[in-house]
């Protein structure tokens, strides 16, 4: 597995950075608190989320920032990978919104789902990851300092052999598992065989053919019961036949009657009407005669010979036509009022337009004559500003003329003299820091000569091959101090060129502005000049126009006093035909009275037509029905004359005879169905015993079976929970020997000297280290840096371990060593050279170390930088250097 890319949002120190991650040895390093190993954390935060994070997931996001987002690009197993997480504030907490694993195969989302995922891809989870892969800064002693069982769990777990223990469990759980199942089906056996003896007891089949005989009996009994009940319905059905025979000539005979008492009322309530409609024909007889005389007298007003409904239409219509041509000529001369008083009114207002026209426009023409002068004056100001420019400029480029560079040129010489500044200044940082950790070596080592102890193993000092480094350590401490005051010079130096390459580029920028500000002061004179031309012209064409205008506003007021005259002359017209057409009115309101009185005439003879025709239907109607209550009174004789009393009284005897044994045979039939269905029930009873008898004993048969099963399958089980013990106890043993060489070679390979022989790990992981005499020594009596050496061996060999597994090569994630020199000095920084480069030999493709060491730097394949802006608290990273590999 490689690491290709990683991207970076809002990441603890960092805003926006992204870097590319190439195969071999890649250091990243930087000052002290510039953000290496957030750069590492977040790879780790990438495939693991909050399992990478120490704290609370919060803590990942920028100080000020509300969301957070990471992405890692890598290739495992041949195959490309991209996974994407984002978290966001919300209140108080953080939680993860984005969770995406891009895979060959595709897409995963959801925490729980991308995790597994990684687990798989890589067989370990973030705490395995850790333990081989990541060696965290401060975390390089932390398998050395583990207990025996503690190391036994972390490589177990990274070997795989824990699931071996997992699988023994199961086979353990799954035996005593089994044990209980057959204990139960043992059980359940016993019980079967128990209830088989007591059903066996009770001669089922015995009782089964009595209790069927009995049934037998009890059937034929309700069959005969049931014939006599169906003869008694059918002498019931006859009996209640005749009965309502009887009865539905009875109701005949009854609604017989009620009919003819309807039919003699009806006849009398309708002779009723007949009188009613001659008296109100005799009414309307004597209305009729009253308007006929209103008609003869409204006739002689008009001048019509006699009432003649069309001589009146007509002459309605003759009226109408003189009115309506009235009407025309109001029409007319009210439209020629209208045009001529419009005119009048447009004229009026066309005057007053014309007057206030002329009067704006010499209102116009004097404004802009006021301001010809104060604009004439303006300009003569913007043409004095224009030489004050033209000095100011003269004088800034005499100020430039003595820059260190050109013109163009200000800008570029700023920005590099502040970026030479810069890194100075992060080289001061650097010394500083460097001289710190110098002094503190010089002062531990003082303080440990004076107790008598070696100030690297604390050992006593009598023949220890390290006392001499002090004195390096000592000589290491001037020469930082002479190289500190050396760049310090270099900063002030470079601060006081700073200040004046920004006051040139100060200048330069002045003297851009003061230009462009010159040209437009020209181009804006010119603009003026040209418009005052205009406002002149313009003044003039104001003033020929207001005479203009008053012109035409006298003629506009004589047009409108003609117009009003001709409007007055047609409203007087239009008086003289209004009294004509009222004249005219009167006429046809006469003439309308008399057609009126024509239709009451009319309307009157009609409705007694009417009436007459309603009285003579009535009478015809009543003749009707005095036949039809004839025939009533004829039927209702002959059904007196066929109504026989004494056969209806039989057959009300024989149906009373009929329904009295149907309520007896009733509670008969009930009770022998009831004795019988519990016969059924009870045959019913004894056939189910028949039946679980017989299941019974097929399930005692198949109990006896699962019992031999379960025997069996319990002897497998324990067989195979010793297996995965055994197994386990091989492949522990084979790793710890395989682990064992590859730590002595490691360690020898890093570490050669006269003191240390080999290195002994048993197989409970217990770690020894023999001297050359055969000395035995525990770790933690090592020197801090043979310690520190001591463990990075064990993790490159567990590594190399994990790498190469026990059937070959397996894909593992890069080897990262995040400030693995902590502990070291310089000669065992050149040993940690030695192993990285071991371990490339040992086919690791991607090796990441974070420090800031210069012999790791120098030993890299590719170097990464890591930058911190003092005013931001931000960092950045880049690629500083790219150096070829060895072949």
């Amino acid at each position: 597995m490689n690491f290709e890319r990683v991207r970076l949002r809002n990441f603890k120190c960092y805003d926006e950075a992204e870097l590319t991650l190439r195969p071999g040895v890649t250091v990243v390093h930087g000052v002290n608190g510039s953000g290496k190993s957030s750069l590492l954390e977040a790879c780790f935060f990438a495939l693991y989320g909050a399992d990478a994070v120490e704290g609370t997931l919060d803590e990942v996001v920028s100080n000020g920032a509300e969301e957070m987002a990471v992405e890692l690009w890598f290739v495992h197993g041949g195959g490309q990978y991209h996974v994407e997480r984002e978290v966001k504030l919300r209140g108080d907490t953080a939680q993860t919104t984005t969770c995406v694993l891009e895979t060959p195969e595709g897409t995963v989302e959801q925490v729980t789902d991308v995790e597994a995922k990684i687990a798989s891809l890589l067989r370990m989870d973030a705490e395995a990851f850790v333990n081989c892969a990541y060696v965290r800064q401060g975390e390089v002693n932390k398998l050395i300092n583990a207990s025996p069982d503690e190391r036994q769990d972390m490589i177990d777990d990274l070997l795989q052999l824990g699931k071996l223990e997992e699988y023994r469990e199961r086979a353990s759980d799954a035996r005593v598992g089994v044990g209980r199942v057959r204990d139960d089906k043992q059980g359940a056996l016993s019980q079967v065989e128990s209830q088989i003896e007591a059903k066996e007891d009770k001669d089922l089949h015995d009782r089964l053919n009595a209790l069927q005989a009995e049934l037998a009996e009890v059937v034929d009994d309700i069959e005969d019961k049931r014939q006599d009940r169906e003869d008694a319905k059918a002498t019931l059905e006859n009996a209640e036949g005749v009965v309502e025979e009887y009865e539905s000539r009875r109701e005949e005979m009854d609604e017989l009657a009620a009919e003819i008492d309807d039919l003699a009322e009806t006849i009398s309530e309708t002779e009723g009407e007949r009188e009613a409609l001659g008296e109100r024909i005799r009414s309307l007889r004597e209305t009729t005669e009253s308007l006929e005389a209103d008609l003869e007298e409204t006739v002689a007003e008009t001048d019509l010979e006699a009432a003649d409904p069309n001589a009146v239409e007509a002459r309605i219509e003759e009226l109408d036509d003189e009115a309506e041509a009235i009407r025309e000529r109001i029409k007319e001369k009210s439209v020629t009022a209208q045009e001529h008083a419009g005119t009048a009114e447009a004229k009026r207002e066309r005057a007053e337009e014309l007057r206030e026209e002329a009067e704006e426009r010499r209102a116009e023409a004097d404004d802009l004559e006021a301001d010809l002068e104060e604009e004439r004056a303006a300009l003569a100001d913007r043409r004095a500003n224009l030489e004050e420019l033209d000095a100011e400029i003269e004088e800034l480029r005499a100020a430039l003329a003595d820059a260190p560079v050109d013109r163009d040129a200000v800008e570029e010489h700023r920005d590099s003299v502040e970026e030479e500044l810069t890194e100075a200044r992060e080289r001061v940082a650097e010394l500083r820091a460097e001289l710190e950790n110098a002094e503190a070596t010089v002062e531990e080592a003082e303080r440990l000569l004076e107790e008598g102890k070696c100030p690297e193993c604390g050992q006593p000092v009598d023949g220890s091959p390290h006392v001499e480094t002090i004195d390096e350590d000592r000589e290491r401490v001037a020469e930082l101090e002479d190289d500190l005051e050396a760049a310090e010079e270099r900063v002030e130096e470079l601060a006081a060129e700073r200040e004046r390459a920004v006051e040139v580029a100060e200048t330069a920028a002045e003297l851009s502005r003061r230009e462009e500000s010159r040209e437009n002061v020209a181009e804006l004179i010119d603009q003026k000049a040209a418009t005052l031309e205009e406002q002149a012209d313009r003044v003039e064409t104001l003033r020929e126009g207001a005479e203009a205008a008053e012109e035409e506003a006298v003629e506009a007021a004589e047009e409108a006093e003609a117009a009003e005259a001709k409007a007055d002359d047609a409203r007087e017209t239009i008086g003289e035909l209004n009294g004509e057409k009222a004249t005219l009115g009167d006429r046809r309101e006469r003439l309308e009275r008399v057609a009126e009185l024509l239709e009451d005439v009319e309307e009157n003879e009609s409705e007694m037509e009417t009436l007459r025709e309603r009285r003579d239907n009535k009478a015809e109607l009543n003749d009707e029905r005095r036949e039809r209550l004839a025939e009533k009174r004829e039927r209702k004789a002959a059904l007196e004359d066929e109504f026989d009393s004494a056969a209806l009284e039989e057959a009300k005897e024989e149906k009373a005879r009929a329904e009295d044994y149907l309520e007896q045979v009733k509670p008969y039939l009930e009770e022998k169905r009831e004795e019988r269905d519990e016969l059924q029930a009870d045959v019913g009873a004894v056939e189910n015993e028949i039946e679980e008898l017989e299941a019974l004993r097929e399930e005692r048969e198949e109990l006896a079976a699962v019992v031999d099963r379960l025997d069996s399958l319990y002897d497998e089980a324990y067989e195979l929970q010793q297996t995965y013990a055994d197994l386990r106890a091989e492949l522990r043993q084979r790793n710890v020997e395989t682990l064992e060489a590859m730590l002595n070679e490691t360690f020898q390979l890093v570490y050669q000297n006269d003191s240390y022989a080999r290195i002994e790990l048993d197989g409970d992981y217990e770690l020894t280290v023999y001297q050359k005499d055969g000395t035995p020594l525990d770790p933690e009596q090592l020197s801090g840096g043979e310690r520190a050496l001591f463990n990075l061996s064990l993790r490159c060999a567990i590594y190399r371990l994990l790498a190469e597994g026990i059937e070959g090569q397996a894909p593992t994630p890069p080897l990262i060593l995040d400030e693995p020199t902590v502990f070291l000095d310089s000669g065992h920084v050149s040993k940690l050279v030695e192993l990285i480069e071991s371990m490339t030999a040992h086919g690791v493709e991607q090796i990441i170390v974070v420090s800031h060491d210069d012999e790791l730097v120098e030993a890299a394949d590719d170097l990464v930088a890591v930058r911190k802006d003092p005013t931001t608290n931000r960092s950045s990273v880049e690629r500083s250097a790219t150096l070829e590999a060895p072949t």
